[in-house]
């Protein structure tokens, strides 16, 4: 036997084992109740305007489906290589809105193939210390401020104090205005991690506005 054959030999006895159902159904169970810990720390952070349930359900999905890809191209030398070349073509049109999504459709991926290789304790062990981790730093103040519009009108003649009060309120970021001959529909930034309430309330007991309501929006491709 020569040194090819060796390598053959020792490379096919790597991928001789049959797939489980045992292992299958294990790898399964676990991968899901990691995925539903991947959802419930992403909706404990979760600082967006809309929250999708459909995406919540893509990372559980995620990981499972993982899990059971690699628990099918480890026992299969060929399969495996096929595999790769197959995914090797895929192209992912969907667009990920923000980055921080993109991490956990990671730690979904990561966690399928830790059950999918039989690393149960280390899946299991690695996704409670880092959800416990992501969910100190985010407690900490590493958590984005959101960021609303607030609308105010009023009438042109209450210019001064008007200004006067949405300075006091930390509302000063103008981002558009419309003038007409006695009234003002002004449009200003506010960035707040406790919401816009507060704000609202305080601005509505001065009698110089007509009218004070708010929008949230993302402000993360620039102010």
């Amino acid at each position: 036997m020569n040194i090819i054959d060796m390598i053959k030999d020792s490379v096919l006895r790597e991928f001789s084992d049959t797939v489980s159902p045992t292992a299958m159904i294990i790898s399964l169970l676990v991968a899901f109740i990691i995925g539903l810990f991947v959802i419930f720390i992403y909706r404990r952070t979760f600082n967006g305007v809309v929250f999708s349930r459909q995406f919540c359900l893509s990372l559980l999905l995620l990981a499972m489906v993982t899990a059971v890809v690699i628990q099918t191209i480890k026992s299969d030398l060929a399969l495996s290589l096929g595999m790769v070349g197959a995914l090797s073509i895929v192209r992912f049109r969907t667009a990920v809105k923000e980055p921080v999504d993109t991490a956990f459709m990671f730690w979904a991926v990561a966690a399928g193939i830790m059950s999918g290789t039989g690393l149960y304790l280390v899946a299991l062990l690695s996704s409670a210390v880092l959800g416990a981790l992501f969910l100190i730093g985010f407690s900490l103040g590493f958590r984005s401020s959101s960021a609303y519009l607030v609308v105010v009108k009023y009438e042109t003649a209450a210019e001064d104090a008007v200004g006067a009060a949405l300075k006091q309120a930390g509302v000063s970021r103008l981002k558009s205005k419309t003038v007409t001959r006695t009234l003002v529909e002004a449009t200003y930034e506010y960035e707040s991690t406790s919401g816009v309430d507060g704000v609202l309330a305080e601005l509505r007991k001065n009698d110089e506005f007509a009218s004070v309501s708010a929008l949230a929006y993302r402000s993360d491709f620039g102010a």
